[in-house]
């Protein structure tokens, strides 16, 4: 189900806590699952489930409650934009509709090509920062402008 080298990322996760807490490793390991195969379908978080001996609902329930993880398909460019109240009060809102222009559609949705998806993300951390966004949960983009974000998407091409 899993690569080799996922399933050593993933036991470098679970050497982290004691031998009797695997499932503590459940981020990390859903979060290598992930980036392996593009999204989680159930029976990749039963896998998950399975190598961290945990029952398969409380890995569903951790991969359904944090946004990071994604239980459906999303596009090659996964970008988040924080819309909570620092980030709007600096332009989120203004931006996230340049977005929803530019690539023709709303939170929740991917391009036609299978290129984009835009999800409305809670806080970052990065509040100084703000407006930011998120591409595939590892590069965030701070102090943005519809100038800044139609470099990005080009970037992403």
């Amino acid at each position: 189900m899993l690569s080799q080298e996922s399933l050593a990322l993933i036991d470098a996760e679970i050497a982290k806590y004691p031998a009797d807490q695997k499932q503590s490793a459940v981020m990390g390991a859903l979060r290598i699952a992930q980036a392996e195969k593009g999204w989680l379908k159930p029976d990749v978080i039963e896998y998950v489930a399975d190598y961290l001996e945990m029952p398969a609902i409380a890995a569903y329930e951790v991969a359904t409650f944090y946004n990071m993880y994604d239980t459906q398909p999303v596009g090659r460019h996964k970008i988040t934009v924080c819309t909570n109240l620092p980030c709007a009060l600096m332009g989120a809102n203004e931006i996230a509709e340049h977005l929803k222009r530019k690539l023709g559609i709303g939170f929740g949705e991917t391009t036609e090509d299978g290129r984009y998806t835009l999800k409305e993300g809670e806080c970052m951390g990065a509040c100084g920062d703000a407006p930011m966004c998120l591409h595939n949960n590892h590069k965030m983009h701070t102090h943005l402008t519809t100038e800044k974000v139609d470099e990005l998407l080009d970037k992403m091409e």
